[in-house]
């Protein structure tokens, strides 16, 4: 056990150290939180004001098209589709007398495009002056219409979803539930792929240095492989400690600059930044973390970490056992890999439908099964609807999986860490798995 703590130490420490580890932890999550800040900012910032020149000659248009800070209009005299932009207007607006047939149409016309939501502003003011035409010409009273329009829903009602068990109740949130499994069974499937891979890089790497023929020598093939694969656990467990505690960090400082009061003060000053983008993701963010604190952030982070682990276990033996049959060729580690490889890839498919949809047989066989429990169980506890025998089942299941593998892979392993120059298919493997030590 003391050298397989060596081992273990010598490959936790060699890849904490490495500027590149360093570098990937602190700027991972400064990296998404600037790009989502800065999306943001530019989707504020990249609004053109619009000065749009309006020809109505039916005459009922003009009350309705309202300036704002997103487009001015305007309804000047010699202006015309040849000339608009002469006379300083971004567009020009013509609407004619008649437009009900198909030969006459609305047109809006500019050198260049003026962007969706401003076209989308303009059409919708049309449609308003319109609806508003037919109200009259209906003698349907609009003043008490646009008052019923007015009316917010939440004001007359409050609509919840509940789950009952037996007795007991609980709010339910479906879009909380998917976000949360979504995004840990996708984390864990990159985890997989990740440090599997660094796994297997690191046991071809002292293949082909024939460090691991000195190693051998002072210690058993067994042990070199899980001093390796535990050391990558610790150092996947350690970054990924690292984040939640920067994310939080940084979560913390989001929510005091975008507090209650300051939140306010953005949808008050909303218009008069020229979209209502800002706005929108201040509110939306608020919403998303009083959201996310209702969460069992308990149960759902302690069943991550153990998936996240045994996930790693289960699948790393065996991305170890690759590396010590590959040689220098890149291609036969794809072509080894490959088995290994598609049981992920279908346990990501199979959590796209535990997400929304956490009870159908397929999520809950996915989660028990220990090829795809990892990604997919992560996917339905979110939902709080994973029975406690279907949870124990898989992680018993997990458990002795990666055992399984382990004791497999390392059979392998002890064959394929000394074997030079020969190139190895999954047959030949298959009877190392069966031979006498």
């Amino acid at each position: 056990m003391g050298k397989t703590w060596l081992i273990i130490r010598r490959e936790y420490l060699t890849r904490v150290r490495n500027r590149t580890f360093i570098l990937s932890t602190i700027l991972l999550p400064l990296f998404f939180i600037g790009f989502i800040a800065a999306s943001a900012y530019f989707s504020i910032k990249s609004v053109d004001h619009q000065k749009i020149a309006v020809v109505d000659e039916n005459g009922i248009f003009k009350s309705n098209l309202k300036s704002g800070n997103l487009i001015t209009y305007q309804f000047p005299e010699g202006v015309n589709a040849e000339n608009f932009v002469e006379k300083g207007y971004s567009a020009y607006l013509h609407i004619p007398r008649e437009f009900t047939s198909r030969k006459d149409s609305i047109s809006l016309v500019s050198e260049k495009q003026l962007g969706l939501e401003a076209e989308e502003k303009v059409r919708d003011q049309i449609n308003d002056a319109i609806r508003d035409k037919a109200f009259l010409e209906n003698h349907i009273n609009k003043v008490v219409l646009d008052s019923i329009n007015r009316i917010d829903e939440s004001s007359l009602y409050r609509f919840s979803t509940v789950i009952k068990k037996g007795n007991k109740t609980e709010a339910s949130n479906s879009g909380l539930s998917y976000g949360i499994g979504f995004g840990s069974g996708i984390l864990i499937y990159m985890t997989l792929f990740i440090y599997g891979a660094a796994v297997m890089r690191g046991v071809m790497e002292e293949k082909m240095n024939r460090i691991a023929e000195v190693i051998i020598s002072s210690v058993r093939p067994f042990q070199l492989m899980a001093g390796k694969i535990i050391g990558i656990a610790a150092v996947g467990i350690t970054q990924l400690l690292i984040w939640i505690v920067l994310i939080l960090a940084l979560s913390s400082v989001a929510g005091v600059i975008l507090s209650p009061d300051t939140a306010m003060h953005i949808q008050q000053a909303g218009p008069s930044m020229g979209a209502a983008a800002g706005n929108t993701a201040a509110m939306n963010f608020l919403h998303m973390k009083n959201t996310l604190l209702s969460a069992n952030w308990t149960l759902i982070l302690s069943c991550f970490l153990f998936y996240f682990v045994g996930g790693y276990l289960f699948y790393a033996s065996l991305f170890a056992a690759v590396g010590s049959v590959v040689n220098e060729d890149p291609q036969e580690a794809q072509s080894l890999m490959l088995p290994i490889t598609m049981p992920i890839i279908l346990s990501f498919i199979i959590m796209t439908t535990a997400a929304g949809k956490p009870d159908a047989p397929i999520s809950v066989w996915g989660s028990i099964i220990p090829f795809s429990s990892p990604i997919v169980m992560m996917a339905r506890i979110p939902s709080g609807s994973v029975p406690v025998w279907q949870l124990l089942l898989s992680m018993v299941l997990l458990v002795a999986g990666f055992i399984l593998t382990t004791l497999l892979a390392a059979k392998i392993y002890r064959t394929g860490i000394l074997l030079y120059g020969k190139r190895v298919n999954l047959k030949e493997m298959g009877r190392w798995l069966f031979r006498k030590s």
